[in-house]
């Protein structure tokens, strides 16, 4: 029964990982959209790469979680 909730847990996870990973895309592309405008508020820009970073974070723990620790 451990493995069955271990399993739909691992599969949550890898979703939750790809929506922030796509979440993380979407905020560089608009980064990158605002500052070839030329005319981007700069904190905006700031608070958009604050959110990535953020994202990045998450991203991250999600995936230590998912990658066994192995010993050697």
């Amino acid at each position: 029964m451990s493995n069955s909730y271990e399993m739909k847990h691992d599969d949550v996870l890898r979703v939750e990982i790809e929506v922030l990973r796509r979440e993380h895309r979407d905020l560089d592309e608009a980064i990158t959209a605002l500052e070839g405008e030329g005319r981007a508020d700069v904190l905006t820009i700031r608070r958009l790469k604050k959110q990535k970073l953020l994202l990045k974070d998450k991203i991250a723990r999600i995936d230590d979680e998912l990658t066994p620790d192995i010993i050697a």
